[in-house]
Formats: C-alpha cells, structure tokens, sequence
C-alpha cells in the first residue's frame, strides 16, 4: 500500500486547492451479498454534519497526492467501516459512475457547497464485521428496496439519494 500522509494540505491550503481546481474523490456504496452475487442489503453512514443536522451516506473522501484509486478506496472504507469489514475492491477500477459535485446547485444532482469535486463512484461488497469509525454515527443496513424508498433518499443531502439509485441499477436492483 502507499504510503500517504493524512492531511497532505493544511486547512488553508486545501481550501484554496477546491477554490481553484476539481477535487478527486472516491465512493463506495458497501453492500453485502449472496452466494449468487446478488446483492441482499445495503449499508448506509450516518452522520452528523458541521451544521448539527444528522444525514445517510456513503463512505466517501478523498484522493491523496500520488495514493492509487484502489489504495484510496481500501483506506476510506477501513477509516468508515473498521479494520475488519473485508471490503472486495473490485477487480475492474472502472467506477460505475462519474459523480461531479458543483458549488452551485442544480448543474448537476450532486452538489458540495465547499468545492468542484469529482468523484468516481463503486459498488464494493465487504463481508466482515463493520463498526463505524471516525465521524459516523452508525452504519445501517438496508434492503435494496426500504434503500431505494423517498424516505431513505430524503436523508441523503449532495447528491448521493442519486448516487445511491445509479449504484443500484448497476447491480440490478431496481423497483
């Protein structure tokens, strides 16, 4: 794995790199699966925001300077999920989507007010014991129907209801 310092740009830096340029992310939508591969549920971060308001997402951040995709992945789904949630990176790096989040709201269904980010989505299936960690509260598994419903999407601020949606109907599971 490579090796990457944690906070590559200082709190300053950082906020004048995503005034300027595009921010590369990665997200994962963790599911677990059958025997058949079919994926049986879904589970959902949640979150309290710096704002106080409590929300449903994926595992999500972002790209290190000279970090492989794959490496990125591995790392964000371990800092969410735990050290134990045995995620499968799939065999293929091609995301099933290309999210790409605006400061400005409705250019896209994906907005992040702090930047211009783009974000490579994936469906990886993880099949050990995960335990939230870091900033999340809890992680819920869903099945792909109560995932799909209005009531879950509503909770999921940016974007990601959508991203959700696309994820789904790339395994198949659709309503």
């Amino acid at each position: 794995m490579t090796d990457t310092t944690p906070g590559w740009l200082s709190a300053d830096d950082l906020e004048q790199a995503r005034a300027r340029m595009p921010i590369l992310y990665v997200e994962a939508v963790p599911v677990r699966v059958d025997d058949s591969g079919e994926v049986t549920s879904v589970g959902l971060l949640l979150r309290i925001g710096p704002d106080g308001t409590v929300s449903r997402t994926l595992v999500s951040g972002r790209v290190l300077h000279h970090e492989r995709v794959r490496d990125a992945l591995l790392r964000h789904l371990e800092k969410d999920l735990g050290p134990v949630a045995l995620p499968r990176i799939p065999s293929s790096l091609q995301p099933f989507t290309v999210a790409e989040y605006f400061p400005t709201q409705g250019i896209t269904p994906y907005h992040d007010p702090r930047q211009h980010a783009v974000s490579l989505a994936y469906v990886v299936p993880v099949t050990g014991d995960c335990r939230p960690r870091q900033d999340a509260l809890d992680l819920v598994w869903f099945s792909p129907q109560e995932a799909l419903s209005p009531a879950v999407e509503s909770e999921m601020p940016g974007g990601h209801g959508v991203l959700l949606k696309q994820a789904l109907a790339h395994v198949g599971c659709v309503i």
